[in-house]
C-alpha cells in the first residue's frame, strides 16, 4: 500500500463569540476526522449551512473501518509516542458485533443497502462501503482534506475557523495490562491486538490473550485456528475456568498474577503454562496530540476533562466540540472493571449472574444504540455551533461536569468509565429531546431485545438469516413476500 506524504495544517480557533440565532454569515468550521463520527458531524453541519472543512490523515472516509494492512512493527504494544502510527486497528475477520439496524442512520438505513456482503452482521468491508455511499449521498466527500495531519492552536500562518469538531476516533491509542507483576520484563512476545491483523504469524505457538471484550473472543477463535494452544484470561471471577466449548486448544483461565522471564504464565487459577506470545485486547487510550488548549482540556485516566454531555468543554464552548467519546461496556466487562464494588457496597451482594442479567436488561440499551447516538449528538453540536440552540452558561456547566463526577465517585465508578453509557440511562432521551428526533422504534425494540435473544441461543444470532434474526428480536415481526 502506497504511503502518502501528509499536508500539514496549523488550525487557530477564533476567538469571537458564537451562540447566536439570528447568525447572518456561515461560520468557517474544521473537523477532524472522516470516520463515522466526522462524516455525521460534517452533514449536519452542512445542513445548517456552514462552511465545512474535513481534515482526513488517510486517502479514504472510513476512519477506524478502513482496514490497513500494515502494523506498528517496531512497536507492537505501541507505547512509544514518536512510533509511526498506524490508524487502523481493525483485523482481516472482523465482522460487527451489531446488526445491520443498529448500525442505521435516522435517514440512510444500512438494513436495505447492499455491496456483496448481505448478512445481518457484516464484515469489516460493507461498513467501509457504506460509509463511502453515505458521504457522497449527503456531499461530505466534497469538503474533505485526504491526506492531511494538523495541530490546533494559536500562531502564524494559521488557517483560522470559527469553531473545530474533534472527531478523530479512540481505537488508535493502545491500554496495555502493565500491571501484571513481570510482565515489564518479560522477554517474549507481547502484541497489542491494534496490531493483531491475521493469525498466521501465530501458527504453531502457545498464546496468551488477556481480555473479555468482543475483540479478544475474535481474535482468539481466530488464532486457534493454527495456534498449538490458545489461553484467554479474564479479570472477572464469574468466567468459567475451562476449555472453551467447539475447541480442543483454548482454555478460559482467570487474570494473570505473575509473568516469568522464561516464558511462564501463572494464572489465579492455579493454572501455568510457557507462552511464546502475550497478546493484550485490552482496549485504548483518548488522544489528541493535535490539540493545545492550555490545559483547559485533559485526559485524566481516559477522562476527557471537563465535558459537558461528553461533547462540548465548557471553557471553550461552543468553538471545540468532540464527537463520538461516548462508549458501550457490558455489564460483564463493568462487573470485571469494578471488583471491588462486591466488598465496599452492601447493596451489590447478590448472585452475580443474575446481577448481569438484570444489568444488561435494564440499563443497556443505549449502549447498542450507539450509531444513532452518535448521530443525535453530531445533530445537537451542529445546531449549538450554529447558535439554534443554546447551552447553558459556563458555570452551570461545570457544576454539572462536577456534578457528574461526584455520582461516578460516590458509586464506586473508576475515571476510565466517565463516558461510558452504563451509567447514564437517560442520555438518548435527553440528546432526542435537544434536536427534535427520536429513535425509530423499531430499533430500539431491537436495541432491547438483543442481548437476551442472543445469550439465549447456543451460537448467539450472528450466523442467523436476516429473517430468523427478525423474528427473534422483533415481536410483530413478519416476513415480507
Amino acid at each position: 500500500m502506497r504511503k502518502h506524504t501528509p499536508i500539514i495544517y496549523k488550525l487557530q480557533l477564533t476567538k469571537s463569540h458564537l451562540a447566536s440565532s439570528t447568525m447572518t454569515h456561515p461560520l468557517n468550521v474544521a473537523v477532524i476526522g472522516a470516520g463515522i463520527c466526522g462524516l455525521l458531524a460534517t452533514r449536519e453541519l452542512l445542513r445548517e449551512k456552514q462552511q465545512v472543512t474535513v481534515f482526513e490523515k488517510s486517502d479514504k472516509v472510513g476512519g477506524t473501518w478502513v482496514y490497513d494492512p500494515r502494523v506498528e512493527a517496531e512497536d507492537l504494544l505501541g507505547l512509544d509516542p514518536n512510533r509511526s502510527i498506524v490508524h487502523s486497528s481493525l483485523y482481516s475477520s472482523l465482522r460487527t458485533n451489531l446488526p445491520r439496524p443498529l448500525m442505521s442512520f435516522s435517514d440512510f438505513s444500512f438494513e436495505d443497502k447492499f455491496y456483496g456482503d448481505p448478512r445481518m452482521f457484516p464484515g469489516h468491508e460493507e461498513v467501509q462501503k457504506f460509509l463511502e455511499h453515505f458521504a457522497k449521498e449527503f456531499g461530505v466527500s466534497e469538503v474533505i482534506r485526504f491526506n492531511s495531519e494538523w495541530t490546533i492552536e494559536a500562531g502564524l500562518k494559521d488557517e483560522v475557523f470559527d469553531a473545530v469538531v474533534v472527531c478523530n476516533g479512540h481505537h488508535t491509542e493502545p491500554r496495555v495490562a502493565d500491571d501484571i507483576p513481570g510482565i515489564k520484563e518479560w522477554s517474549r512476545k507481547q502484541v497489542h491486538s491494534h496490531n493483531y491483523r491475521v493469525p498466521e504469524p501465530y501458527h504453531d505457538q502457545v498464546v496468551v490473550v488477556i481480555g473479555n471484550g468482543p475483540s479478544a473472543r475474535d481474535i482468539s477463535k481466530d488464532i486457534a485456528k493454527v495456534a498449538r494452544e490458545v489461553h484467554l484470561s479474564s479479570r472477572s471471577s464469574d468466567v468459567k475456568v475451562s476449555k472453551v466449548d467447539g475447541y480442543e486448544n483454548m482454555w478460559q483461565h482467570l487474570k494473570i498474577t505473575r509473568v516469568f522471564d522464561n516464558g511462564t504464565v501463572v494464572f489465579q487459577d492455579g493454572h501455568s503454562i510457557e507462552a511464546d506470545t502475550i497478546l493484550h485486547c485490552t482496549g485504548y487510550k483518548y488522544h489528541f496530540p493535535f490539540l493545545r488548549t492550555n490545559d483547559l482540556v485533559h485526559v485524566d485516566n481516559n477522562r476527557v476533562d471537563p465535558l459537558y454531555k461528553h461533547v462540548f468543554p465548557p471553557q471553550l464552548a461552543p468553538r471545540l466540540a468532540f464527537v463520538g467519546l461516548t462508549f458501550s461496556t457490558s455489564s460483564l466487562d463493568l462487573f470485571v472493571q469494578l471488583p471491588f464494588i462486591l466488598e465496599i457496597k452492601d447493596y451489590i451482594y447478590v448472585d452475580i449472574p443474575l446481577m448481569i442479567l438484570c444489568c444488561s436488561h435494564y440499563h443497556c440499551e443505549d449502549q447498542r444504540l450507539i450509531f444513532p447516538i452518535l448521530e443525535l449528538q453530531s445533530k445537537w453540536a451542529a445546531l449549538v455551533i450554529s447558535g439554534k440552540i443554546l447551552l447553558p452558561s459556563e458555570h452551570e456547566m461545570l457544576a454539572e461536569v462536577h456534578e457528574h463526577y461526584r455520582e461516578l465517585d460516590e458509586n464506586g465508578f473508576p475515571k476510565s468509565l466517565t463516558h461510558s453509557l452504563w451509567h447514564k440511562l437517560d442520555y438518548i432521551d435527553w440528546l432526542s429531546d435537544q434536536v427534535g428526533l427520536r429513535v425509530n422504534v423499531r430499533v430500539r425494540e431491537i436495541g432491547t431485545n438483543l442481548y437476551e435473544k442472543w445469550t439465549s441461543r447456543a451460537n448467539g444470532l450472528r450466523d442467523a438469516t436476516v429473517h430468523d434474526f427478525l423474528k427473534a428480536v422483533l415481536s410483530q415481526y413478519q416476513q415480507s413476500s
